[in-house]
């Protein structure tokens, strides 16, 4: 019995680290955090979880969401996104020269 539980605890954060490493995979800033969020505040809630069929459940659908992550980041980095801010990138159209930001309305009139 001491095995088992053990072997689920080795499953459960094998699956954590699985699904914060393919959430960092995302090109969106915004789409990578909530992955992230959403997987830590999942653990977080189920940390105290006892029922050994309860527990098998739960990595499973554990193991589905890895999988539908791992669709959603590929289909993610087919679309180039400039950088935000809070990641350091800086905002705006390359153009120039030189390859420098220059600033430019995407939509409207002027």
């Amino acid at each position: 019995m001491a095995a088992a539980t053990g072997d689920k605890a080795l499953q459960a954060r094998s699956l954590y680290r699985s699904l914060l490493r393919q959430s960092k995979q995302f090109a969106a800033y915004n789409f990578r955090e909530y992955a992230k969020r959403r997987t830590r505040d999942a653990f977080r809630e189920h940390k105290n979880e006892t029922g050994e069929r309860t527990i098998q459940d739960l990595i499973q659908k554990g193991l589905k969401e890895l999988q539908v992550l791992k669709r959603q980041t590929v289909i993610s980095q087919f679309y180039q996104l400039d950088r935000l801010v809070v990641e350091g990138g800086e905002s705006g159209k390359q153009k120039g020269d030189e390859g420098g930001i220059i600033r430019q309305k995407d939509q409207g009139w002027d």
